[in-house]
């Protein structure tokens, strides 16, 4: 596991894998261009080094660039492919956690099963007309759940539910002590 790259202006800071890609990028770039007057030379009758040594070299240096760019190529795929499962178990994680620190909070405020739906919805982020045609009722009916639900929760509104929830993750993590990846 590697450690996460340090952060500067809010961008990841190069680190030795970035400029070794970035190098291994430019010397694939110069084979790409080499290959490419080679061929047009070639094809015009030109020499493009007298010495056929010289030439032979300058192409095996080039294929062994290029080869060496498909290795690492191969190796960074490999890598970004375990980043991302461990980004997805994560985020299942934290997931599973979201949804127990929420049904925590509703049995703690009792709310009923109609306002655990509603709240459930609100903090999803829809309207009170999406959510009263969800439930098949008035905008009146879910107005009055909100308020019941804003009042047991001890908040004024779904943006303070909402960062109650979101604050008290965010403690969560910044608690545990944070893995190298």
């Amino acid at each position: 596991m590697t450690a996460p790259e340090p952060m500067l202006s809010g961008r990841p800071a190069r680190t030795g894998r970035t400029l070794a890609l970035s190098g291994l990028l430019v010397a694939q770039a110069g084979c790409a261009v080499f290959f490419l007057f080679d061929v047009v030379a070639d094809l015009r009758g030109l020499v493009l080094l007298t010495n056929e040594n010289i030439h032979h070299g300058v192409e095996l240096v080039a294929v062994l660039a290029l080869m060496m760019g498909i290795g690492v190529t191969a190796l960074e795929i490999r890598r970004i492919r375990a980043r991302q499962k461990r980004v997805e178990a994560q985020l299942r994680i934290a997931s599973g956690a979201f949804l127990e620190l929420l049904e925590e909070h509703f049995d703690a405020w009792e709310l009923t099963p109609s306002e655990r739906d509603v709240a459930m919805l609100a903090i999803k982020g829809l309207s009170i007309a999406d959510i009263a045609r969800i439930r098949q009722t008035k905008d009146g009916t879910i107005k009055a759940q909100c308020n019941a639900i804003y009042s047991k929760a001890g908040v004024s509104g779904r943006q303070q539910l909402l960062s109650l929830f979101i604050e008290e993750l965010m403690n969560d993590l910044l608690v545990q002590p944070v893995l190298p990846e």
